[in-house]
């Protein structure tokens, strides 16, 4: 825990023209709320400032100003941490900003960390920040930022990837993850668990999590048909007996005309949205839990270890035992 030092670390996020409003205060909240306990506990919150080229107001993409302090304002000062957000244009915003990845490229040597949401990636890129490096962004701008920077490493399914004094997340509200994994680094995990409680956060994610759940992947068709069942589906995977024909009964149709709807609806099959419900469950079990291999097998409703290995291996290209592996080396790494 690095944060009881008597003097509050600075935070400075980073503000320019058309920045997206929630990439910007996500990870503020986050950090507001963080200095909010360790205040009352008797300990040096964070000291936050937001900054941009000149200072003043900053309309964001949503059209909410911010106000902010010029750069200038913090010459000579010791810098903790830099969060650049990202902006829902960014290309466009990216041809505009070469003072502000300057003063990027300038401060991250002289700041403990250095880091991004969401589509702020494209300005550490641009300042020459992350080649070499495996780099979390949204999923939709993944392969832009890997044709306009081949030297780096796109990590598409990460909520966020810490490499060294560099933190990319993914998007928008993946900012207040990395926000959470920042301030558990500093002040342990208990604090940030408090925090996650009090922003209502139910889950604070790793960042090896992938960006898509089955659950968001199901309600992204165009009706709101299964919604009800998918929720209750998420906490059912483990009920014995649990089928296509339970899926049907719980929405009061015959399971024919429930597959036939079903597919209609979602594009998947019952069946098949059934196993991702459960390879999900189960990844996030492996990531982090202390359950062996077959405990999490029957947890999530798989009959048995091996038919839990044909799934992962159908759905990921690998078995449990080596997705764990993989995890698990992949967090040592960060």
């Amino acid at each position: 825990m690095s944060i009881p030092s008597r003097r509050a670390p600075l935070v400075l996020f980073v503000a320019f023209p058309q920045v997206g409003l929630l990439d910007l205060t996500g990870p503020q909240s986050t950090f507001w709320v963080a200095s909010k306990n360790l205040l009352k506990a008797g300990l040096p919150g964070y000291e936050r400032q937001t900054v941009s080229l000149h200072g003043g107001l900053i309309q964001t993409a949503e059209g909410v100003g911010v106000d902010t302090r010029p750069f200038s304002d913090f010459d000579g000062c010791e810098i903790d941490t830099i969060v650049v957000p990202g902006a829902p244009y960014i290309l466009a915003a990216l041809d505009e900003a070469e003072e502000t990845v300057d003063w990027i490229r300038a401060k991250s040597r002289l700041a403990r960390r250095t880091t991004s949401v969401c589509t702020g990636a494209f300005l550490l890129a641009k300042a020459g920040l992350l080649e070499g490096k495996r780099v979390a962004t949204h999923w939709a701008m993944c392969e832009e930022l890997q044709r306009r920077y081949p030297a780096l490493s796109l990590d598409s399914e990460a909520i966020y990837v810490q490499q060294g004094a560099t933190w990319t997340s993914a998007g928008v509200t993946a900012g207040i993850d990395l926000a959470l994994a920042l301030i558990e680094d500093d002040c342990g995990r208990p604090v940030a668990m408090q925090v996650a409680k009090e922003l209502v956060v139910f889950l604070k994610r790793p960042g090896g999590s992938a960006q898509h759940s089955a659950l968001l992947q199901a309600q992204a068709s165009d009706t709101a048909t299964f919604d009800e069942l998918h929720l209750w589906l998420a906490d059912h995977l483990g009920m014995p007996g649990l089928s296509v024909s339970v899926l049907a009964e719980r929405v009061c149709m015959s399971p024919r005309n429930f597959s036939r709807v079903y597919k209609q609806k979602t594009g998947n099959s019952p069946y098949k949205a059934l196993e991702m419900f459960r390879v999900e469950a189960a990844r996030r079990l492996l990531e982090n839990s202390g359950h062996n291999v077959d405990q999490i097998a029957r947890q999530c409703g798989f009959a048995d270890e091996e038919r839990m290995r044909v799934a992962f291996h159908r759905n990921l290209g690998i078995s449990p035992s080596d997705y764990r592996k993989r995890y698990l080396a992949g967090a040592e790494a960060e």
